[in-house]
């Protein structure tokens, strides 16, 4: 299947989309590389991708966003505009998006959207992902670096990112919308499974071959 590359929020046609979205250095470009099989732009530091990468197999646009939250060196004024543009990309591009796949980082989630909390203010990570289900957008939380988490504890860190995102433990009850992974390992076979999945379920097994 031939690719096209585009790098910029420029207008892309296509029929069906497969978004990736995440905060600032939590891998999604990584992924998207064990995933796609192609070398995809990675960042040196968190911040440094400000422009969606495309990548386009036939009628099928996959989508590796900037990442959001603190960027290093990124005046905030460039932050904010950069937010309110993927939320317009969001509303924009709904209908045709099969799915969002939004990549967070096993250690410190918890951690983050506690420290959120404790500001008083709604955690970043869990806006977007109420946003996204308004929209009517099917989202397969990417849980990764799950190699730095024990194996003892991998259970409970994925029990408590469940429950935050609202679904109730144990997280193994929903492991259609849950995808442990370890994109630098090259450990994301259920997440391969789950697009693959997604892409069956609108009739279009022919595109699954994408995420090879």
């Amino acid at each position: 299947m031939s690719l096209e590359e585009y790098t910029s929020f420029e207008h892309v046609e296509a029929k069906h989309e497969v978004v990736f979205i995440g905060r600032s250095n939590v891998g999604k470009s990584t992924l998207m590389r064990q995933l796609i099989g192609l070398k995809v732009r990675v960042g040196k530091r968190p911040g440094v991708t400000q422009r969606p990468n495309y990548y386009q197999f036939g009628d099928l646009l996959v989508t590796d966003m900037p990442g959001y939250g603190y960027m290093k060196g990124v005046d905030y004024r460039k932050q904010h505009k950069l937010r309110d543009l993927i939320v317009k990309y969001f509303e924009d591009n709904a209908p045709r998006i099969v799915c969002a796949v939004q990549v967070v980082d096993a250690k410190s989630f918890s951690e983050v959207v506690d420290r959120w909390d404790g500001r008083g203010e709604v955690p970043i990570d869990l806006e977007l992902f109420a946003f996204l289900r308004d929209l009517n957008i099917p989202v397969i939380v990417a849980v990764n670096k799950m190699d730095n988490i024990y194996d003892r504890e991998k259970n409970m860190v994925l029990d408590d990112i469940a429950l935050r995102l609202g679904f109730s433990p144990p997280w193994s009850g929903w492991m259609d919308r849950i995808a442990p992974i370890s994109a630098k390992k090259g450990d994301v076979d259920h997440l391969r499974k789950l697009l693959k999945d997604k892409l069956r379920s609108i009739k279009r097994p022919d595109l699954a071959s994408c995420f090879s």
